[in-house]
């Protein structure tokens, strides 16, 4: 099938991002199938395990870029596979602190290992590998002042 492209350059590198991101996120989602978890579910246990398996709702949601809300159902999910446990300072709280499960640390060290997302940005040397970091950063500063304005 051939390349559809755009006069407009700027639509079209969004679409070129678009597809690249599709296409990693479904090779790390196959790789990752035999632990059932998501791809999410194993970037919120990666960022657990590297704040020494403990963090707020707050924390992570800043971690994620997504609201507390949507980090809130994440981990109820997971703290319902036995991945995560939430942690009260009294029993009734309401502010908790979200920890590691040994089955969580265990699939954690596990998905570590997933080679596709290194099998795929293999293909860029060194030097591309470090523009593609410039000039995405670049792009994320800008978005994220949109993120953040008032519209």
């Amino acid at each position: 099938m051939d390349e559809v492209t755009f006069e407009d350059s700027s639509l079209h590198a969004r679409l070129l991002l678009d597809k690249a991101r599709h296409f990693m996120l479904h090779a790390r989602q196959k790789e990752m199938a035999p632990y059932h978890v998501s791809p999410q579910q194993a970037y919120l246990l990666f960022i657990l395990n590297n704040l020494n398996h403990m963090a707020t709702l707050s924390e992570l949601s800043k971690l994620c870029y997504k609201s507390i809300g949507t980090i809130s159902l994440q981990i109820s999910r997971m703290e319902n596979e036995g991945l995560v446990e939430k942690i009260r300072a009294a029993p009734k709280a309401k502010i908790f602190t979200t920890g590691l499960t040994q089955r969580g640390l265990d699939i954690c060290e596990s998905t570590s290992r997933i080679k596709s997302d290194k099998l795929i940005m293999s293909i860029l040397s060194e030097q591309e590998r470090h523009q593609l970091t410039v000039l995405l950063n670049k792009i994320i500063s800008e978005a994220g002042k949109y993120d953040h304005a008032e519209h």
